[in-house]
């Protein structure tokens, strides 16, 4: 069996590596169009802002190696042109050589990843100072303007994770950072829950962040951005955090069936409408193991697993690729913000409507051991039957183990209702006795079984912002918490005693603040007969 492979980043060289251990007669080959294959490119960031110092670091396995250890054929600056499906050839481009020919396979494996898109804005093409940062060879070129230009002031367009983390490097480079984001939010798609800390970490740490900003123009060579309102803004470098769109040029032409948004669609298999074409991949469109919609494939893990799972079932293994569930984590400065499954914006994009949230702040472990800080988690599950739809968290301690947690229970078709059952282990140093998870699943269920009431604040009426009560259960000395000014402030210690002062003729609603405090009112209130309603913000 003759096996090709194109692309070496992160799904080709994990299926090639699996498929020699498992099948020593197979003849495999890697083309790659770059430099270097199985760069950890989710490092790029760290290794510019200087956290990695050795480039070879992120490099995990060079084509000598593969040769020696594998007996791989990998094939850097090579790169394929086009398929014939027909003829089971492919056209490849020898850049160092100024080559072209050809390549017969049995297989084909079609791991082409995605590249940073830029934005259609006027002038950009002229900018000789605007990078993007996929490959190594992108990073290479940032460092190399970084030592000889020696730029005062970048510039970041997108406020999404590439942006921000890149953000972090620049700082640590001593260099003035800007981002620009043309939404109100930065850390898209993260909701405005999680995105508000990551916005206050930003400023804090000395980044300007430039929200609802669209670029009309770029001038002077990439030195002014004009925005839409007329108003300048001047800097010594761009950098271009606007997203990737799909590499499936070269499948589409070959007659590869494409989604709408240009990611190759493959089945449970991996494979494309075409006879003996697979795709693995930030390239490909998948199932959502959670809702069965079709979603694309991100991620480097999840071409690592994908390309290890192909290789067993070209080998014969009667397994097949159950979707993705979508789970990541990155560094914000001194932040851990980490998902999995959807999020709310992404529900909403989706059509789905059916589902309510949960917003808790725990500590990350026990509040009386030292440096205990909070847990920002939401939970976003299916109104009635409990489905768990996805999780977000932002905090600076055991982050992403509440997301793995959660992933493993996505994966394992649990619902909230298992929540609080989950045996997580507990250590003062680690946990509290019952933890993010736990306390999450106790307040989705009494969410079910309507023992509290939760509302948005976008989704209280206008007649309630006018004539209803506002109840502030701050402490004394706490900051007030909320968009929404308190008709009273009643703190919690207080509220049995001063019970009376809520009026039983109105609507009650306990303003946002983080934690178990509006909860543990509720109850105090539903004992009295009153029921209220706690906003989420």
């Amino acid at each position: 069996m003759k096996v090709l492979v194109i692309g070496g980043i992160a799904g080709g060289p994990s299926f090639a590596t699996r498929l020699r251990r498992i099948n020593e007669n197979a003849e495999i080959i890697i083309f790659e169009r770059g430099a270097a294959i199985s760069v950890a490119s989710c490092a790029l960031p760290y290794y510019l802002g200087g956290l990695i110092r050795n480039r070879s670091a992120v490099i995990e396995r060079t084509p000598e190696i593969l040769k020696q250890k594998n007996n791989i054929d990998v094939r850097l600056y090579n790169e394929v042109t086009s398929i014939d499906p027909d003829k089971k050839v492919v056209h490849v481009i020898d850049h160092q050589n100024d080559q072209t020919y050809t390549e017969s396979y049995d297989k084909l494996i079609i791991s082409t990843g995605a590249s940073p898109s830029v934005p259609a804005i006027k002038g950009i093409d002229k900018a000789d100072d605007a990078f993007v940062l996929r490959a190594i060879t992108d990073a290479d070129k940032i460092k190399h303007f970084l030592d000889i230009r020696h730029p005062k002031r970048v510039t970041i367009l997108g406020a999404g994770t590439i942006g921000i983390e890149v953000a972090e490097s620049f700082v640590n480079n001593n260099m003035d950072v800007t981002i620009v984001e043309q939404s109100d939010q930065v850390a898209a798609p993260f909701d405005t829950e999680i995105a508000d800390i990551v916005a206050q970490e930003l400023d804090e740490k000395g980044v300007h962040v430039l929200l609802n900003h669209t670029i009309k123009e770029i001038t002077d060579n990439g030195k002014t951005l004009i925005f839409d309102d007329g108003s300048a803004h001047h800097t010594d470098m761009l950098f271009l955090g606007t997203g990737v769109q799909p590499n499936s040029q070269v499948a589409g032409a070959a007659g590869v069936k494409l989604s709408d948004d240009q990611h190759i669609i493959v089945d449970h298999h991996l494979k494309t409408n075409l006879p003996d074409i697979y795709a693995i991949g930030d390239v490909i469109e998948t199932t959502s193991v959670i809702t069965g919609q079709p979603i694309p494939s991100l991620l480097s893990s999840a071409a690592n697993r994908q390309g290890h799972l192909l290789a067993d079932i070209l080998n014969g293994s009667p397994l097949e690729y159950k979707g993705f569930i979508g789970a990541g984590v990155s560094k914000f400065f001194d932040l851990t913000v980490s998902y999995v499954g959807y999020t709310e914006q992404a529900l909403q994009q989706s059509g789905i409507n059916d589902y309510r949230s949960v917003f808790i702040t725990p500590f990350d472990h026990a509040y009386f051991f030292p440096n205990a800080d909070r847990v920002n988690f939401k939970l976003l599950y299916q109104d009635k039957t409990g489905k768990i739809l996805g999780g977000q968290a932002v905090g600076r301690n055991g982050i992403d183990k509440r997301i793995s947690q959660l992933s493993v229970a996505i994966t394992g078709n649990l619902n909230v209702a298992d929540l609080p059952s989950l045996e997580i282990p507990y250590s003062p140093p680690y946990s509290s006795t019952r933890d993010v998870l736990n306390i999450a699943g106790y307040v989705a269920i009494n969410q079910l079984t309507n023992r509290t009431a939760t509302i948005k604040l976008a989704d209280i009426p206008q007649d309630d912002l006018n004539n209803a009560f506002f109840l502030d259960i701050r402490e004394a000395g706490k900051p007030e918490a909320g968009s929404i000014k308190p008709t009273l402030n009643i703190p919690l210690s207080d509220l049995r005693d001063r019970i009376n002062e809520v009026p039983t003729d109105k609507k009650v609603y306990i303003t946002f603040r983080k934690g178990l405090g509006p909860y543990n009112a509720s109850r105090i209130l539903a004992g009295k007969g009153i029921k209220a309603i706690m906003i989420e913000e």
